[in-house]
């Protein structure tokens, strides 16, 4: 599936800076949950939205915090789309 070329380039450097032990695994289930997300809204794109949704769905909770420091630094605006939720 394509990506919005800037999301894309945000998701590597967020994936890059992910501990090196994580960084394979994260990227895999993050990529993919974000292609479920694109599907769902009936888009051919991975979008910031679907890959901020995969984030937050995905990820172990045990991660959360620098999860949300990496999407911060990295120009991921999850507040927007309504994350984190109650």
């Amino acid at each position: 599936m394509d990506w919005d070329k800037a999301t894309q380039e945000k998701f590597k450097v967020v994936v890059a800076k992910i501990p090196v032990f994580h960084r394979h695994i994260t990227e895999g289930v993050v990529t993919k949950g974000a292609q479920e997300h694109a599907q769902a809204r009936g888009s051919v794109k991975i979008e910031e939205v679907d890959v901020i949704n995969a984030f937050f769905s995905d990820v172990p909770a045990a991660f959360y915090s620098m999860m949300i420091r990496l999407l911060e630094q990295n120009g991921f605006d999850y507040k927007k789309y309504g994350f984190p939720k109650k």
